[in-house]
This record gives structure tokens, sequence and C-alpha cells, in this order.
């Protein structure tokens, strides 16, 4: 694994539409029913870097977390190199990054108590979601 690699946790609070004409009240209807079902059909998303730490890092991370569901879940990264956290997945991961947020070395107790104030974002507005992503440099 390179020494450069990484990974970072983005988040998506907003998306716009990317048309440059006025669009017909019927298709607008429909393209909002795409959007209610999940496609980004000509959708942007807009990303914002939220926490970045090295991939090595991560793994140790991984190492100081108990073993569940939410382990399972963060460990998804190093099979698939991107997960996604939504609001079905707050409590499980709040509950499993609590005990490195509160008694553990850093850094990975910094970035515990950062995955866990994002999670309180999305508990309060769950259309925010996460992707995070093992980048290669």
């Amino acid at each position: 694994m390179s020494e450069t690699a990484k990974v970072t946790f983005w988040s998506l609070r907003q998306k716009f539409v990317d048309c440059d004409e006025d669009m017909p009240a019927e298709s607008q209807q429909v393209m909002y029913y795409s959007l209610a079902i999940g496609h980004h059909v000509g959708m942007i998303d807009c990303l914002k870097n939220e926490l970045e730490c090295p991939f090595e890092g991560y793994i140790e991370w991984l190492a100081r977390l108990p073993e569940g569901e939410g382990h399972r879940k963060l460990r998804g990264l190093l099979t698939f190199g991107e997960i996604t956290i939504d609001s079905t997945h707050t409590s499980l991961l709040a509950n499993t990054l609590s005990a490195v947020s509160q008694h553990g070395d850093e850094p990975f107790k910094s970035w515990s108590l950062r995955l866990i104030a994002l999670l309180g974002e999305i508990e309060r507005e769950p259309a925010i979601y996460l992707i995070v992503r093992r980048q290669m440099a």
C-alpha cells in the first residue's frame, strides 16, 4: 500500500440541477420524482471534505474499535474502497466509536469525535450523508 494513500470522508449536503434552459412543469415533476427515488439524473452533487486520515491510520483506527456491526460497516472500506454512511447508520456507528472518542489515543480520539459530530448532523438532517473513499496517490 502506498504511504500516501488516504481515506477521505465527504458529506453530501446539497445538490443542484445542471440545466441551462427552462424546464416545462410536466418535466419538472418527472425530474423531482426521479430524485425522490434516488436517481441523480442531471444532478451535480456538492461534496464537502469533512475528515482525512492516512490509509494505514484508518486500519489502526479500525483495530481499536470493538467488533460488531459498526466495525463491519467501517471495515467495508477495505473491501470495497468506498462506503456510504446515512441516517440508518448513525446510532450504530456512534456506539462503535464511543469508547475511542472518550479514552482513545490521538489521532484516533479526534477522528472518532469528528465522525460522531458528523453523525449528529445526519441525525438532525437525514438528507445529509457521508461518502468515505480510499484514495491512492
